[in-house]
């Protein structure tokens, strides 16, 4: 040491291996204190722990001894290095041996089903998540530089883990699921599925023969989510069983077919007034509803169109959606199409990104035939006669109204339109009911993904209760808030990370989206004629 030009490395492993003798002694006396006493007792802890003390010095030592080996001049009493790493493959079969006993006793036992919302449960009965899987997660999956775990509990399916985020949620969490993915443990064939005797790190070294190796990412599935309680970041470990999605009895393309052929006969008989007035003469009079189909083409098409939104945005995000179920509806043609995403979107981002594009693409296609409606005259010259009166359910219809039609909108004064403006504001509807921000429809995604899972639950609920009441005067929202309440109240299933917030650019564009739903859904209140107005006698 004194002779080498490389001293200070030669100190360092010095330092190293005498930590090492000091953790040694620890550990002999655990162990030694342990030996006439339960083989579960606590003091196997503190041996675990010191000879896991053991194998980082050693590896320190290894490093630096291997470092100066090449360059000192005392290169036979620096090769010592070699007799360093025996010791760290004796000090890690003996952790790996006191690991496995301390597992018998203190598994984490959690009941069956998903601890998440809008997960269904899958698994029969309940599991038990070994000690030894619980430590490897925390130590090695999480770690010090991305979530340092201060505590843990089970968590109806799975674990919930507390403790500091650290970073860049976004690129902690891709070394969460990056760890996951490449640490392996061994399990017996002889213990339930779950129960590891052995962990390790992506080693070949570790095999031995009746012990299948397998990875983490196989078994689990990690989620990064805000804990409702104190608003803080955790970590939520499950069996991947509990994140599977259900299939039905019911083949998709069989039912959502058979939902498609109502609803295509809906948007023909809303087209046919006649028909309305006395629907149970339609069967006898199955030949009127082809006078339906231009306008059961317009509002099809702004529906497709809207779908097919949905489904380039999810290709786009990795985002798997089911076959879409058009809902049918005598008053409107359709409420649209109930989609299911069938996987776990990645963030909130990826969400806004699905949720919006439907909403995006069917406005757009609406607005545009809206306009070209008010502007062409009707192409028989007569067109449809309608009362003023129409244009008071929307807002954005009645503004239009008045700023393209101007002085020959009057109340109480008939007027001819072209039947486009009808098709197309059916769209529009169709649309904005879909973007109110409550459940699972495309405004609840849309507002879960801007401003979390907390805030989207409390607009959502106060959504449904405004729709409640609005039932009491239109029939549209009675029927509207019984499908949200029956099929689509939710929960929204958890994002993988859903702490991270969308880029302001698509935080504008949800925001436009539920405003412009809003102003198709509110009435116009005011006189398209301000001179009508007439004194009232008491």
């Amino acid at each position: 040491k004194d002779e080498s030009p490389n001293a200070e490395p030669l100190n360092s492993a010095l330092t190293s291996l005498q930590n090492i003798d000091r953790y040694a002694k620890a550990a002999a006396d655990s162990a030694a204190q342990t030996k006439d006493e339960s083989p579960n007792a606590e003091p196997v802890s503190a041996a675990v722990t010191s000879l896991q003390n053991i194998d980082r010095y050693v590896n320190a030592a290894a490093d630096s001894a291997a470092q100066t080996k090449d360059e000192s001049p005392n290169a036979e009493p620096v090769s010592a290095s070699d007799t360093v790493r025996n010791i760290d493959g004796d000090a890690t079969a003996a952790a790996d041996s006191a690991a496995q006993e301390q597992v018998v006793e203190v598994d984490v036992n959690v009941a069956s089903g998903s601890p998440l919302p809008g997960m269904k449960q899958q698994l029969e009965e309940a599991v038990s998540i070994p000690k030894a899987t619980v430590d490897i997660l925390k130590d090695q999956v999480f770690s010090f530089d991305t979530f340092f775990v201060t505590s843990h509990e089970p968590y109806e399916g799975g674990i919930l883990f507390k403790g500091n985020l650290r970073g860049v949620p976004a690129k902690s969490f891709e070394k969460i699921t990056t760890r996951l993915e490449v640490t392996r443990y061994l399990k017996s064939r002889s213990f339930h599925r779950y129960k590891c005797v052995q962990i390790c790190e992506c080693s070949d070294l570790c095999a031995a023969p009746g012990y299948p190796q397998n990875k983490f990412g196989d078994e689990f599935k990690v989620f990064l989510l805000i804990n409702p309680e104190d608003e803080k970041p955790v970590a939520v470990v499950v069996p991947k069983q509990t994140v599977e999605p259900a299939t039905g009895s019911v083949p998709e393309w069989a039912a959502a077919g058979a939902f498609g052929v109502v609803t295509i006969f809906t948007l023909l008989l809303r087209n046919v007034p006649v028909l309305q007035d006395n629907l149970l003469s339609t069967f006898d009079n199955l030949e009127l509803l082809k006078d339906g189909l231009p306008g059961a083409l317009v509002t099809g098409l702004i529906v497709g169109v809207h779908e097919i939104g949905h489904i380039l945005a999810a290709r786009d995000a990795g985002v798997k959606l089911s076959v879409p179920y058009f809902v049918p509806s005598w008053q409107i043609g359709s409420f649209g199409g109930i989609t299911r995403i069938v996987n776990i979107v990645r963030n909130r981002g990826d969400l806004l990104k699905v949720a919006a594009a439907g909403p995006v693409a069917g406005f757009s296609l609406g607005f545009g035939l809206l306009l070209l409606g008010f502007t062409l005259p009707p192409s028989d010259g007569l067109g449809i006669i309608v009362d003023p009166a129409i244009f008071h359910q929307s807002f954005l219809l009645g503004g239009l109204a008045k700023l393209i039609l101007g002085d020959v909108l009057k109340e109480g004064t008939q007027l001819s339109i072209n039947p486009l403006v009808l098709w197309a504001w059916a769209g529009l509807l169709i649309n904005a009911i879909n973007s109110i921000p409550a459940g699972e429809l495309d405004g609840g995604r849309i507002a879960l993904a801007m401003w979390g899972r907390k805030v989207s639950s409390r607009l959502g609920s106060v959504t449904i209760a405004l729709l409640g009441l609005s039932s009491l005067f239109s029939d549209v929202a009675f029927y509207w808030a019984v499908l949200i309440f029956f099929l689509q109240r939710g929960p929204i299933a958890p994002l993988s990370e859903e702490i991270t917030e969308p880029e302001n650019s698509y935080i504008g564009l949800g925001v436009a989206i539920l405003f412009l739903g809003l102003l198709v859904c509110l009435p116009y209140p005011f006189l398209f004629d301000p001179s009508q107005v007439t004194d009232f006698d008491f």
